[in-house]
This record gives C-alpha cells, sequence and structure tokens, in this order.
C-alpha cells in the first residue's frame, strides 16, 4: 500500500569515513533531512488520500439520490463504505506516522542544540585554556630569564670570590716573607 521511506546505504556515510567529533552532527543532520522528506511525502499523501474522498464522496452522494435509504443497491455503496474506511485508516496511519515523525524532529532538533550548546562550552573552554597556557609561557620566559640573571650573577661572584682568594693568599704569603725578614 505505501512503500517504506529508507535511505540508500550507499548515500549515507559509514561511521568510519566520518570524523569522530562530527560523526554524531552529520548523523543527526542525516537523519532529520529524512524524516522532513518523509513528513512531506506522508503529508502530500494524505492530501491525495483526502481529495480522492472528497471525490469519492460527491460521486457516491450524486449516485444516491436517497441518503436516508438503510438498504444498499448492488453492493456500489458498500464498496465506496469500504474505500472510505480504508482511506479513512489510512489517513489515521499517515497522521499517527506524521505525529511520530514529527516527535522524532523535535527531539533531533533539541540534540543539535544540546550538542550546539557543548560544542560552545568546549570552545571556550578551548580559548581559556589556550589563554592559561600562553600566560604559562609568559611566565615561564621571566624565570628563565631570572635563572640565567642568577646564574650570571653567581658566577660572577664565583670568579670575584676566586680573585679575592688569590689576592688574600698573595698577601698571606708576602706578609709572612715580611715577618721571616725581620
Amino acid at each position: 500500500m505505501f512503500g517504506v521511506f529508507e535511505a540508500d546505504p550507499s548515500q549515507v556515510p559509514s561511521a568510519d569515513v566520518l570524523p569522530s567529533p562530527a560523526c554524531g552532527l552529520i548523523r543527526c543532520d542525516i537523519r532529520l533531512k529524512r524524516l522532513l522528506d518523509e513528513r512531506e511525502c506522508l503529508l502530500e499523501q494524505i492530501k491525495k488520500l483526502k481529495g480522492q474522498l472528497e471525490e469519492r464522496q460527491k460521486n457516491g452522494k450524486l449516485d444516491n439520490p436517497h441518503p436516508g435509504d438503510d438498504f444498499l443497491e448492488n453492493g456500489t455503496d458498500m464498496h465506496v463504505m469500504d474505500l472510505q474506511r480504508d482511506a479513512n485508516r489510512q489517513i489515521s496511519d499517515l497522521k499517527f506516522k506524521l505525529a511520530k515523525s514529527e516527535q522524532e524532529i523535535t527531539a533531533l532538533e533539541q540534540n543539535v542544540i544540546r550538542l550546539e550548546s557543548q560544542v560552545a562550552r568546549y570552545k571556550s573552554a578551548a580559548e581559556n585554556a589556550e589563554k592559561i597556557e600562553d600566560e604559562l609561557k609568559a611566565e615561564k620566559r621571566k624565570l628563565q630569564r631570572e635563572l640565567r640573571c642568577a646564574l650570571d650573577k653567581t658566577e660572577e661572584l664565583e670568579v670575584s670570590n676566586g680573585h679575592l682568594v688569590k689576592r688574600l693568599e698573595k698577601m698571606k704569603a708576602n706578609r709572612s716573607a715580611l715577618l721571616s725578614q725581620q
């Protein structure tokens, strides 16, 4: 009676082809598009069936000049009633499918909104992390400069200390030489 709407597997990207972070969003978009297409098709079928039903009702009213009669002639009115029941059943099935599709679309839209807000949070967290990283790099460079400066100062003081120790030894040697001469 009605075909089931399925996406062609060759047109739907496989999970290993898609990058993992965007995979969920792309699947949601594909599913959302498929549901929207199915909804439009179902709405068109409902319109066609309603038109056919109205046409049959008009034809049925024209064919039956006595709408108050309880008996049916030649089974044609019975056939029309069966067709009308089938059409009503089909319409209610399509309405149910439409409502279900709309619910799925709403759920998918909410999922997209949730994922977009999650992406925004992750993006701001990444920006904050980059900012902190830059600050830490600047602090590291500052500390390395201070360390180099302190090491240079230490080396300078050691050289100065070495010179002073040599002078002190010379003075001690001169003093002991003077003492020994006296």
